[in-house]
């Protein structure tokens, strides 16, 4: 939404007031905390991903309170992400070796099919001659 001023310069007029932008953001918290996506939050806030983003890193820089205390609750969960980290690393030696899995059966595959082509060949050869 834009706005003309008297000298026909446009400025976007502000949607959400600061309560209102305060409201939908606790609601997010809400959500994030019940393990809901960002896309799904900023749908169900009405404004696109970008403008809640936007929303949370300006109340973050703002100092809001609760923000601080999320903080601070973040800081008493770190051996939770230590876990999380360490199971991260067990999918990803897990995730190499079922590449390298599927590596070894596409080389498999590619060469039974050139056994194929190879014996479809003779077989042509052979009804030639």
């Amino acid at each position: 939404m834009l706005k003309r001023m008297e000298e026909d310069i446009i400025v976007p007029t502000q949607r959400h007031t600061d309560a209102e932008i305060a409201a939908k953001l606790a609601m997010a918290d809400e959500m994030a905390a019940q393990g809901r996506l960002h896309g799904d939050i900023a749908k169900s806030l009405g404004v696109s991903v970008m403008t809640y983003h936007r929303w949370r890193k300006a109340r973050a820089t703002s100092g809001h309170p609760s923000q601080r205390n999320a903080n601070d609750a973040e800081r008493t969960e770190i051996p939770i992400e230590r876990e999380q980290t360490g199971k991260i690393r067990e999918l990803q030696v897990e995730n190499l070796r079922l590449r390298r899995l599927v590596t070894d059966l596409l080389l498999e595959k590619m060469e039974l099919e050139e056994g194929l082509r190879g014996g479809a060949a003779i077989h042509k050869a052979a009804g030639r001659s």
